[in-house]
């Protein structure tokens, strides 16, 4: 029995709470020097306990805490945005999470203010449209002039953002990581691109056995990517990836097919009835916006009928009768 399909929201917080696809991603798109303080190898859940304004958990914020090179730790909140708008005041909630956060670890690790507080960096990954544009500091938002004495007091936040939708196609399909076959899939600019980037994903696993086990949840973001794209999916699908991108890459080839077959088709209508409507005018002077909506609305046989009748009809109206 197939399982229910899950929400995009669900997908991503299965895929990042795996370390290696967590690493995959910082490795794709992380900073070159904020990557190289990090020991990915070490790195494992936190169980954080952020809440959303309504007070319900938010299911796709996950925390990882990360070994530096240099000693210590550094804790990762990564938030998963899925939102059609950009929510404006986001450094704002980064603020909450990251004081929740130390207010967390002081409880439970029971530390002392001699201890100090470990670092923590915020990332933002962001899956919608359109661009991410939001202020990513907080003290860019505060209104003060430059030089003011009340900079001392005022509160420092900050924010990583990785914007699938902003990085280069080229970029992408040049990278070896599965994170980057990820944005492709779910930024794609028509289902070809989709089905391409879901066969450089089953390559990637071919390729790399030992990595995050999430090939069940590409399938699912393959299945609702083409249904975004009005793509016409059947009503059972393979279980298993490599066979669900076997399949759709012939149905979207059908479909690409068709597609032009019909474009080709409404350029023929729109050519003959463009053809008619200048012979009308011709034949009769001004043409009533009736007769345009008839032109455009017709078969081509209709269309030929119609040209047949011009130079016998005495009025414009006994063409349609």
């Amino acid at each position: 029995m197939p399982r229910p399909a899950r929400d995009t929201d669900s997908i991503y917080h299965l895929l990042f709470s795996y370390p290696k696809m967590v690493a995959d991603l910082l490795q794709a798109f992380m900073d070159a020097q904020l990557l190289a303080l990090l020991d990915l190898e070490k790195m494992r859940r936190h169980n954080s306990k952020f809440t959303a304004r309504q007070g319900e958990r938010r299911r796709s914020d996950v925390v990882w805490e990360i070994p530096t090179r240099q000693g210590g730790s550094v804790f990762i909140i990564l938030m998963l945005e899925f939102q059609s708008g950009i929510e404006e005041w986001m450094v704002l909630r980064y603020g909450g999470y990251a004081f929740l956060l130390y207010q967390q670890l002081v409880d439970e690790r029971k530390l002392k203010a001699a201890d100090g507080l470990p670092p923590i960096l915020p990332i933002l990954l962001y899956n919608g449209e359109p661009r991410w544009d939001a202020a990513t500091q907080v003290q860019t938002m505060i209104r003060l002039p430059a030089g003011s004495s009340l900079w001392n007091f005022q509160p420092g936040m900050g924010y990583y953002v990785m914007d699938e939708g902003s990085y280069p196609k080229e970029m992408l399909e040049a990278s070896p990581y599965l994170s980057a076959i990820l944005f492709r899939m779910e930024h794609p600019t028509d289902p070809e691109g989709m089905v391409r980037a879901a066969q450089d994903a089953a390559a990637w696993f071919a390729k790399h056995p030992d990595g995050p086990p999430v090939k069940h949840l590409f399938r699912e973001l393959l299945l609702a990517g083409l249904t975004r794209l009005k793509v016409e999916t059947p009503h059972v699908v393979p279980e298993n990836f490599q066979e669900v991108v076997i399949m759709l890459a012939a149905r979207v080839e059908k479909w690409a097919m068709e597609y032009e077959r019909k474009g080709k088709l409404k350029g023929k209508l729109e050519g003959r009835a463009e053809m008619l409507f200048e012979q009308l005018q011709d034949r009769f002077g001004a043409v009533p916006d009736w007769v345009r909506t008839k032109l455009s609305e017709a078969d081509l046989d209709t269309l030929k009928g119609w040209s047949k009748k011009i130079f016998g009809a005495e009025k414009i109206e006994q063409i349609f009768q």
